[in-house]
């Protein structure tokens, strides 16, 4: 059925009454660097939630709280969209009609939707056989040109690289700066609920830059006095793809978390950087282990001590 406005039909003059989020570059536009000219695109991403696991904080115990940072709310359903809507944005100022990323899933769909929503072409190389189908899916139905190729994800990137340095085309991988300027945000909204940054910070690590995104929110937020401490930075691999925890690359990283098989992280020696300036460590967890870890988030287990305080975790089993 169709419907139809007659002549006399006025259109709704209905306005939202609260204050809406406007995405991660009005929110926290003094922190970021940007100008009153720059051309926004956002897909109003961010102020994702931070979830109690009462399960886990029973399971340690000593008081501990557990929270989750839930940026699978972002509108391509990863935190990657944080730094995506930076990384356009700077793309579309320069005046770049195209983009490029290596992906194995999560930064494909965020390139894609943000080069869409700015009117930017998008182009993704995957590893054959390597990227995880659902999130193949948005990047095609946003429009981007996929090219797959044999090899891994290191791979993808290290070809990326070349081409963004040998055409007019902007890389939008984590080694873009303005990727970790987006990314930071997530550690400004854990302060701005908590009142103060966590004890711990654990993540999973494949390129390692989030990581390095989170440590610089912290440092900013503390250095402006909004937070009166740092967390020690946790950083987990995937056993078969734990490059930093054995000090040496892999050469053929293995393991059923997708997004983190990488074994050659671009931002290694910026990850190194959080882990002495944090007093943190990088460790490997096993796949099984990665599976209870997501089984152990549902549960409902409520833990009766009163927890002074805040472990915040983020992807990583204990």
């Amino acid at each position: 059925m169709t419907t139809s406005l007659s002549p006399t039909t006025k259109p709704s003059s209905l306005q939202p009454t609260a204050q809406r989020w406007r995405g991660l570059i009005e929110e926290y536009r003094r922190y970021l660097p940007v100008t009153d000219s720059t051309p926004v695109v956002t897909l109003h991403e961010g102020n994702t939630p931070l979830i109690p696991v009462p399960s886990i904080s029973a399971e340690i115990g000593r008081g501990v709280t557990v929270y989750i940072k839930y940026d699978g709310l972002n509108p391509t359903g990863s935190f990657k969209d944080r730094g995506m809507t930076m990384a356009v944005t700077k793309a579309k100022e320069a005046g770049s009609a195209a983009i490029i990323c290596a992906s194995t899933g999560n930064t494909s769909a965020a390139a894609a939707a943000y080069a869409r929503r700015g009117g930017l072409k998008a182009y993704v190389l995957i590893p054959d056989g390597y990227v995880a189908v659902g999130k193949l899916a948005q990047a095609l139905l946003y429009g981007a040109e996929v090219l797959a190729i044999k090899g891994n994800f290191d791979r993808a990137l290290e070809i990326v690289r070349q081409m963004s340095e040998q055409y007019p085309i902007t890389l939008v991988n984590s080694v873009n700066p303005y990727r970790l300027q987006g990314q930071k945000t997530a550690a400004f909204e854990v302060v701005d609920v908590l009142g103060d940054a966590p004890d711990w910070l654990c993540i999973p690590v494949g390129n390692a830059g989030n990581i390095s995104a989170y440590w610089m929110g912290f440092n900013e937020y503390r250095n402006e006095g909004r937070a009166t401490k740092l967390p020690k930075m946790m950083g987990f691999q995937a056993a078969g793809s734990a490059p930093l925890v054995s000090g040496s690359v892999v050469q053929h990283p293995e393991t059923l978390a997708t997004a983190i098989r990488i074994g050659n992280p671009a931002n290694w020696e910026k990850a190194l950087d959080v882990q002495h300036g944090s007093g943190g460590s990088f460790n490997a967890v096993t796949d099984e282990e990665i599976i209870a870890a997501y089984q152990n988030w549902a549960a409902t287990r409520e833990s009766s001590a009163s927890p002074p305080v805040r472990l915040l975790s983020r992807g990583c089993s204990r």
